[in-house]
């Protein structure tokens, strides 16, 4: 890679930053939002609008070593069916609240593992769901499935209810690495299950796929990657494994001299990145490849992509409610989110009320940095004009901000009269520069590598 050399000088392989699916990021939320004005967020939407909803289901056959993520695991189906029973009560708690005419754009249910719940579970749930917000024109319901967790029955009772849009996680299909990150499941499966969706008219298709991954190559990144597109995926997520088994004890089963380097976990991206654009995929943002006709390439050319929880996203509603333990809301005033643990998620929905305990209150310049971050994510591209014309910053404090994240990178990124734009070859370094406009305590948690 000809411009590693000078990547390495400006701290890319050593730097540990945000994801920026927020802003501010998760470490910094505190319990300034609690029910009571999570309540009044949702009680200010405005009567008739769009919003999205999160529905997150936190258990888990088994518990995947490389994972990170907030799950429990679980042998028997009765703890996920009495947590559908609470989630059906924070349902109806949604529906007092919420004001009339409200629809939705967006469902999303994501785990965990969702698709454990039973088939008649998720027909309940469903329905429960669009009882209380029904779908709007042109929405998306999209359901996270784990191809060793389905079967037909599950699949139909999702196609019943409005599935439209599947997400497969892949991981990677190397047996060996399978087998060192704790998640076996072959291709023939995989590939099964994708041919079951889309025999139930399910057409938009998305998967995960990891680079970084412990014994990964760039031959055996290639082997995956085009196990992968013989699927036709709709939309593709390219993420890096995140190594943190401070954090994430399951990830202490996984050795850490097998993990590549930062320098070949960049050539493993670029590996995977050019078999993909060689099919056909659109770069979306850092991480994500979609074919031109999906939503998510629309949405980059129009200049509407967007960035959230779940990573990038075509979903522009102002409001995105999180339900489940821990999920994480967005509203114009803020961010909430549900405590993590099930059994005080269920104690509050219990005692009436949503369990909600910490989150951010903007203020100040949230908003602005936030919106330059995420055009930064999205688009490599800060424009001046746009930032003058929505926030009340005055031109020379911008131009301050924009001429001093510039100047941390070497001359690689560029800096204009329309604004600060990172290159082709300067995006592996997209996090590192948002990092130059968030204002809060970045050592405040240990955060993943930069590449």
């Amino acid at each position: 890679m000809t411009h590693e050399p000078q990547l390495a000088r400006l701290g890319l392989f050593d730097a540990r930053v945000p994801r920026y699916t927020s802003y501010p990021t998760a470490p910094h939320f505190d319990g300034t939002v609690d029910p009571a004005l999570f309540t009044q967020w949702i009680e200010a939407i405005p009567e008739g609008s769009a919003i999205s909803l999160y529905l997150h289901v936190p258990f888990c056959r088994r518990l995947c070593w490389f994972c990170a993520c907030r799950t429990q695991g679980t042998s028997s189906d009765d703890p996920v069916i009495a947590y559908a029973a609470t989630l059906h009560a924070e349902i109806a708690l949604l529906r007092q609240h919420l004001p009339r005419g409200v629809t939705l754009s967006r469902l999303h249910w994501g785990g965990g593992t969702p698709t454990l719940l039973p088939a008649s579970q998720m027909e309940r749930l469903a329905a429960a769901v669009f009882d209380a917000v029904p779908l709007g024109a042109g929405a998306e319901f999209s359901v996270e499935i784990d191809p060793n967790e389905i079967d037909a029955t599950r699949l139909d009772a999702l196609a019943a209810a409005g599935m439209n849009r599947a997400s497969i996680g892949v991981q990677d299909f190397d047996p060996l690495i399978q087998k060192t990150i704790g998640r076996e499941q072959s291709y023939e499966l995989t590939r099964a299950v994708a041919e079951m969706i889309r025999d139930r008219g399910v057409r938009s298709l998305n998967a995960d796929i990891l680079y970084g991954l412990p014994h990964q190559t760039t031959a055996r990144i290639s082997d995956s990657v085009q196990k992968l597109l013989t699927l036709s995926p709709d939309r593709v997520a390219l993420y890096g494994y995140a190594h943190v088994p401070w954090m994430s004890r399951r990830q202490q089963m996984i050795p850490s001299d097998t993990i590549p380097t930062p320098q070949e976990r960049l050539r493993l991206f670029e590996t995977a990145a050019e078999l993909f654009r060689w099919d056909g995929y659109v770069d979306v943002g850092i991480d994500h490849f979609a074919r031109p006709t999906d939503g998510m390439a629309q949405a980059l050319a129009a200049g509407t992509l967007r960035r959230n929880f779940q990573g990038y996203t075509d979903d522009t509603a102002p409001v995105l409610i999180g339900l489940g333990a821990s999920s994480i809301s967005r509203f114009p005033q803020g961010f909430a989110q549900h405590v993590s643990g099930t059994s005080d998620y269920t104690k509050a929905i219990r005692a009436g009320q949503f369990p909600t305990h910490r989150g951010h209150v903007f203020a100040g310049e949230d908003k602005m940095r936030a919106r330059i971050i995420e055009a930064l994510m999205c688009d490599f591209h800060v424009s001046r004009a746009e930032i003058l014309r929505e926030f009340a910053c005055a031109p020379d404090r911008l131009d301050g901000m924009l001429r001093r994240a510039a100047e941390g990178f070497d001359g690689m990124v560029k800096l204009d009269a329309s604004g600060l734009t990172i290159p082709p070859a300067a995006r592996p370094l997209t996090r590192m520069v948002a990092r130059a406009f968030d204002a809060y305590d970045q050592t405040k948690a240990q955060h993943s590598a930069a590449v």
